[in-house]
């Protein structure tokens, strides 16, 4: 099991560790136990992760003398909302939790997004651990305390900043991800060798098929580069006030693309689209080769992911959506752009003909 430490001391919030290991559900029940007291324990999971890891590990907590419950609601992005928040905690009361209660998130980003986001206001905040069952929280949304719900606005307009007090990463989880889920994933990590690291982008463009086959050693080096990324990046930028917004490299499109397609769009292949856009404005003002940004376009192709956008999509709907984002100042919304591979800058000041036009440029 490999320990990542983030260190928030420094700025009046808490600590926690993040943990990576293969098989390990055993071992988190009594980290949990050892580590993370609590009176009671709320299980909260979809009713696909439920079915096939919630019962099991509820029963793992009780082996134990843990006294745990579980709350499952329908799986999907349409459960990011306030209703299911509602639900939430309406299921919580009704199971006499109080602020001795902590909460537990297995499942994926969406699952993560909501407990950690209860837990933040639930009797003004109980404890969060996660437990990240899909790539993509694993490696990404997990770690750094953001939580959040949609509206029809646009994705994760409503949310706080909200440690976990622990992460555990168990790499046996991603065997029952659907080949989409995973490609998801993969998406994010692309995303950290794009603007962090190059040696970790170069060992995908080697390892892609061996990695996508699962292979152990190679997906434990790949999430655990990507969370030490991440922590230092969130050590140095908490709440997102410069340099953590590199991390949306991607996502400022990709989360107009999933608001636009009633998230028929998947969040990694939103990402992947967000990515590509991003390099084509970067090439196109004159920050980055091209040499570069084909071997992104390459590299998210060889993961399985989409390079095009649906001609079937308009392209004034989507740069409309755009000014939704909720990292906008005013009218202004700022695009990660990259100078190279392993270098990204915020930029704020692309004219809205280069994106219609890089749109244009992608679409089938």
């Amino acid at each position: 099991m490999r320990t990542i430490k983030v260190n928030l001391d420094r700025k009046c919030s808490s600590s926690y560790e993040i943990r990576i290991g293969n098989d390990i559900l055993d071992r988190i029940a009594l980290l949990i136990a050892k580590n993370h007291k609590a009176e009671r324990y709320a299980v909260v999971t979809d009713d696909y992760v439920g079915a096939l890891y919630g019962k099991k590990f509820i029963d793992v907590l009780k082996d134990i003398g843990l006294d745990a419950f579980m709350i499952e609601f329908p799986s999907g992005e349409a459960s990011k909302s306030m209703k299911t928040v509602l639900d939430i905690a309406g299921r919580l009361m009704d199971n006499r939790a109080d602020r001795g209660t902590c909460l537990i998130a297995l499942g994926g980003g969406v699952v993560g997004d909501i407990a950690g986001f209860v837990a933040s206001i639930f009797m003004r905040g109980v404890p969060c651990i996660q437990i990240p069952t899909t790539l993509v929280a694993q490696v990404d949304s997990s770690i750094g305390g953001k939580t959040g719900v949609d509206l029809s606005h646009g994705k994760n307009l409503l949310g706080t900043f909200y440690q976990p007090t622990a992460v555990f990463a168990d790499l046996h989880f991603l065997k029952t991800l659907p080949e989409k889920e995973f490609n998801n994933g993969l998406a994010e990590i692309i995303k950290y060798g794009i603007i962090d690291d190059e040696k970790m982008f170069c060992s995908l463009e080697d390892n892609m098929e061996a990695i996508k086959s699962g292979d152990p050693k190679l997906l434990l080096s790949m999430v655990a580069g990507c969370c030490q990324i991440k922590k230092s990046v969130v050590e140095i930028d908490e709440k997102e006030h410069g340099l953590r917004r590199i991390l949306n490299y991607g996502h400022t499109l990709g989360h107009a693309l999933e608001t636009i397609s009633k998230y028929k769009i998947t969040h990694g292949e939103g990402v992947a689209l967000g990515m590509i856009a991003a390099a084509r404005i970067s090439e196109k003002t004159g920050y980055l080769e091209k040499e570069a940004r084909e071997r992104i376009e390459a590299l998210i192709a060889q993961a399985g992911l989409p390079v095009k956008i649906s001609r079937s999509m308009d392209g004034e709907k989507i740069i409309t959506q755009l000014k939704m984002d909720k990292k906008k100042k005013g009218n202004v919304v700022h695009f990660v752009l990259l100078k190279k591979i392993g270098l990204p800058f915020i930029n704020g000041h692309v004219e809205n003909g280069v994106i219609a036009g890089v749109i244009e440029e992608m679409k089938k």
